[in-house]
């Protein structure tokens, strides 16, 4: 029979015992190691049936186990221990209270999954892992950072697969009061809500629940609540799921109603307010418009409370393509603002102006969260050197005039939390060497460009830890395989192959992130002959780990899934290649440290970081990836080997495919699998072990997610903070007020004359010109505008490459036409073909860069030519 209604029964915890719960949740047991040790001891088999969830553990455990618990000394010493070590740790000082100088009093952090642990399913892949983990090392730095998300009912679905290999898309119900979550309330104990108003006088409402991750408080939005409408509560139930008016919903509820969320929040807990908002992929870009709004309604108006938002904020962008970007129709978005709907007393143009694709190439009737983050951001950065460079291109028409390195959009490489994913046998072995404390410092808060005691592991220690972590992989293959074999509708006597599959000696490869199709989950498969040979190798043979999931409505993700379980259900090769349903973090926990080579090989740069090959890393496993995402920043022969591309403009995708496929498999059977199967004297492959110690010792510190958020509060949140102090409403105004005038006025800015002035007939190298400019200002003055000398080598089309830019000073005052003399040395800084040119940008001491109003003015074609290159 099946239940009419679901309750969830609370156990009542013996009183030596109740800091269990305080311990179960907050989510820092999913990184702390003696934390978990604490539960699993508590009931092995109900930690092992719970899914090592300790929400999920004592509401399990039979009342005869808790009061013999609770009499239990050793064990409530253990418990004492653990509760001070937490208490401890969310009340020191951590990293950032012992740094000099005023950062932000708090940082409000927005992303549309976190990936926090396998308990809290609210994510589908590697944005949601990276930003749990952001907020995991922010605790660990103690940066006072609030997260702001939705809860999603049915999370991301679960998948398994037909008899046939196809996918298969579950999505199981989540009851908020199982997981390790507890309800916002207010001070009389009603839930406390959020409200967004919704066409035609509608309303939907969400409650607020508060995750604990560590020091940091998650809030998480969830509509589905009895005061809404069928359609409304159904606004959080899947994550990337519904139409485009589902999914617009999700995301004025994450913006606007997160902002409102925080707002609660600080005012329940007396945390302090955000200085800074920080928003994670375009998804919650809708939160600048609330913040206007809020300035609006204290008595600022459009443009000013604009430039007071944008001074606070940063965006990052995690797509380098742009389908990867949410666009809404221009009508869809005009019908949920406006005097029937939300921000009533915001001009609906307005909002529309600030997503709109206004620029050339772009299309002007859709509206771009993605650019709308941009303009309503001061500071902006792509996740990785390459992807940051990607993104200036990708964006680059945001800037008319300006070259696509100039477009102010930086770049923070991403980084992984390390004690959420370091096998607990690396931590020991690093703890081994320089004790427990430091190697946990190391990992969480890093700070060192080097591991030097890596260097000080005997050879036989690290061989000896890889073979336990594979051989513990090999085991979990198997365990998921049977269970996978069994929903594919096999039965227990067609299984006995599965006790042979993998080898703990076998060189182990793992593949394992979503399946769009620029990620090619099957290039493994382009040569199968190929492939088998080195699968089946008498001597040196390979063994694949797979796992991925295809977007419910992505069928050529689907049939690629497909294709590659077909290949790896042949007889002749499934104890040498698995693909594994149902990725993640649980199994990613265990694939990353098990593994010898981390592959990957997406087409390259549509790769923006790729922070699993990282995870890999950290357990020693070596890298063998396309130089795309971090691998092109870091990538070293030392650690590991860069897969040939060919990624020229004319190559046919097939073609490339081919090349690249046959560059991976020559690597394997050139280079990967001898290191691997060489033995020195001592009867271990020593060049391979150098390697696996390269990797931890140079590449381990800095993948960290401690290093990532450094550099975040460092380079971005600490400026934004010190931005949102000086933009108080006089200067907010003021600026509202010199951008429409430096726009209005701009036409009339122009480069007139250009000429040099030297003693010398050579051009030599240290040797200075005068330069001297005539510029036309209109109605503008010198202190409106910076007058720059641009200088470098150029290529072959005259382009200034590697560009220094130097300003010059005006002379005097204007000609009876206006015009105003700049003058400054030129100095001749590099030999070879070198060019200059001149240029006009709009200056403001409360702009983040030049080119932020996205005006410049430069010499006509017929003043270039007449002034044209110095030399060449």
């Amino acid at each position: 029979m099946k239940a009419i209604r679901r309750l969830t029964v609370r156990p009542v915890l013996p009183d030596p015992l109740r800091p269990l719960s305080d311990l179960a949740r907050n989510l820092r047991w999913s990184w702390h190691p003696e934390t978990r040790d604490l539960f699993q001891s508590v009931d092995p088999a109900c930690w092992a049936s719970s899914g090592r969830d300790p929400v999920r553990l004592l509401g399990t455990v039979p009342p005869a186990r808790l009061a013999e618990l609770a009499e239990d000394r050793p064990f409530l010493s253990r418990l004492t221990a653990v509760a001070d070590d937490l208490d401890h740790y969310l009340t020191g000082d951590r990293w950032y209270q012992a740094q000099s100088g005023r950062l932000p009093a708090a940082v409000a952090y927005f992303s549309p999954e976190f990936g926090i642990t396998a308990a809290l399913p609210q994510y589908s892949g590697g944005l949601g892992i990276l930003a749990g983990d952001h907020l995991k090392a922010a605790s660990d730095l103690g940066v006072p950072l609030v997260g702001v998300g939705l809860l999603y009912r049915h999370g991301y679905f679960r998948q398994s697969l037909s008899r046939d290999g196809w996918q298969q898309e579950h999505y199981p119900v989540l009851d908020p009061h199982e997981l390790p979550l507890v309800l916002l309330k207010e001070t009389d104990g009603t839930p406390a809500h959020v409200a967004l108003a919704l066409p035609g006088g509608r309303e939907l409402r969400a409650r607020i629940w508060l995750a604990q991750v560590g020091r940091v408080p998650l809030l998480l939005l969830d509509s589905d609540v009895e005061e809404n409408d069928l359609g409304e509560r159904g606004v959080t139930d899947r994550l990337y799921g519904g139409g485009s008016e589902h999914r617009l919903l999700q995301e004025m509820l994450l913006g606007i109603g997160g902002v409102r969320a925080v707002r609660t929040y600080c005012r329940l807990t007396g945390h302090a307010a955000p200085e800074v908002f920080h928003t994670n992929e375009g998804h919650a870009g809708f939160l600048g418009l609330e913040r206007i709004a809020e300035l609006c309604d204290e008595g600022l108006e459009f443009g000013s409370a604009l430039e007071a938002v944008r001074a606070g904020t940063v965006f990052t962008t995690h797509t380098p393509v742009p389908a990867g970007i949410d666009r809404f129709d221009r009508e869809l978005v005009a019908r949920h603002f406006g005097p029937d709907a939300e921000l009533p007393r915001i001009d609906v143009e307005r909002v529309l102006r600030l997503g709109m694709e206004t620029y050339p190439g772009g299309e002007p009737n859709l509206f771009n969260m993605a650019v709308m983050g941009l303009r309503l951001a001061q500071r902006a950065n792509g996740v990785s050197l390459l992807h940051g460079g990607v993104s200036r291109g990708m964006f680059a028409g945001l800037w008319p005039g300006f070259d696509a390195e100039e477009v102010p959009i930086t770049s923070v490489t991403n980084g992984v939390h390390a004690p959420t994913w370091v096998a607990p046998e690396v931590f020991r072995l690093g703890a081994r060497q320089i004790g427990d404390r430091r190697a946990e410092d190391a990992l969480a808060v890093g700070g060192s460009d080097r591991w030097d005691s890596v260097a000080d592991i005997p050879d036989q220690d690290i061989w000896e830890l890889r073979r336990t972590l594979r051989e513990q992989l090999v085991e979990e293959v198997r365990e998921r395989l049977r269970a996978s074999w069994r929903q594919r509708g096999a039965g227990t006597a067609e299984l006995g192959w599965i006790d042979d599959v993998l080898d703990p000696d076998v060189l182990t490869i793992g593949f394992a992130r979503r399946v769009p199709s620029y990620k090619r989950l099957t290039l493994m498969l382009r040569d199968r002959d190929r492939l088998m040979d080195l699968l089946l190798h008498p001597e040196r043979p390979i063994q694949i780990v797979v796992a991925g999931k295809a977007h419910p409505a992505d069928d050529g993700g689907k049939r690629l899934v497909q294709e590659l379980v077909r290949f790896a259900d042949d007889p002749r090769v499934r104890h040498r290649i698995v693909f594994l349903p149902d990725y993640g973090m649980a199994m990613a926990q265990k694939l990353y440290p098990g593994c010898d080579i981390w592959l990957n090989n997406p087409l390259r740069p549509l790769e923006a970081c790729g922070t699993s090959g990282m995870k890999a890393a950290l357990n020693g496993c070596l890298n063998l990836s396309v130089l795309d995402g971090w691998w092109d920043e870091w990538f070293q022969p030392d650690f590991g080997w860069a897969i040939p591309t060919a990624d020229g403009p004319g190559t046919d995708p097939d073609r490339r495919d081919a090349i690249e496929a046959a560059a991976l498999y020559d690597l394997l059977e050139q280079r990967v699998t001898p290191r691997f199967y060489e033995r020195a004297a001592s009867g271990l492959p020593d060049r391979w072990i150098e390697m696996v110690r390269k990797t931890l010792s140079l590449l381990g510190p800095k993948v960290l997610a401690g290093r990532m958020v450094r550099e975040y509060v460092e380079r971005l949140y600490a400026p934004a903070a010190e931005a949102h102090r000086a933009m108080d409403p006089d200067s907010a105004r003021g600026l509202a007020e010199w951008k429409a005038r430096v726009r209005s006025a701009w036409s009339g800015v122009s480069v007139d004359h250009v000429e040099t002035s030297t003693g010398s007939a050579l051009a030599e190298l240290g040797s200075t010109l005068g330069l001297r400019v005539r510029v036309k200002l209109g109605e503008l003055a010198p202190e409106d505008v910076e007058v720059q000398a641009v200088s470098g080598r150029v290529d072959s089309e005259d382009r200034i490459t590697d560009a220094s830019k130097v300003p010059l000073k005006p002379v005097g005052g204007p000609d009876l036409e206006g015009r105003w003399v700049y003058e400054g040395p030129l100095a001749l800084d590099r030999t070879g073909p070198f060019g200059y040119t001149v240029r006009v940008l709009p200056a403001h001491r409360l702009l983040a860069s030049g080119a932020e109003p996205g005006l410049v003015a430069v010499p006509s074609d017929d003043l270039a030519q007449a002034a044209g290159l110095l030399m060449r």
